[in-house]
């Protein structure tokens, strides 16, 4: 599949979403495989445009491209904003708390990390690549 490139802002989601659900119907994932890296995705997204674009006063793009790896899909998302590894960041201290003792925020990265395989992060220049994996069952081909 070609990359998809758009603005990094909150309306692009829905265009984020359609592209990564397109790759998981091409890879032949399951439904409860491609809901789990849709989200994941999406929290991943969201945080670079709240934190990484729009807190850090930055503007850019997102681009988000798909790829088969083996036996698996690859979703890999990169950006300009400020740089950010959500693989080190903490898990959420109060998932033990009912819902509402709970503060809210902090789960994004943590969703996103338990709904795929893998999630890796590099600094490649300027550039800050997030790639999500997921383990796909059937064999297909992406152009």
């Amino acid at each position: 599949m070609e990359p998809l490139i758009v603005p990094g802002t909150l309306d692009e989601l829905g265009a984020i979403a359609n592209y990564v659900l397109a790759a998981a119907r091409t890879a032949g994932l399951d439904k409860t495989t491609s809901y789990d890296l849709r989200l994941a995705v999406d929290e991943i997204v969201t945080n670079i445009i709240i934190h990484g674009y729009g807190e850090a006063n930055r503007v850019g793009e997102i681009q988000v491209s798909a790829k088969l790896v083996e036996q698996a899909l690859a979703i890999a998302i990169e950006d300009t904003a400020v740089p950010y590894d959500p693989t080190q960041a903490p898990p959420p201290p109060e998932l033990h708390l009912p819902l509402e003792r709970r503060q809210a925020g902090g789960l994004g990265v943590y969703l996103a990390l338990q709904g795929v395989d893998r999630l890796t992060y590099e600094r490649v220049g300027d550039r800050n690549r997030n790639t999500l994996v997921v383990n796909r069952q059937k064999s297909s081909t992406l152009d």
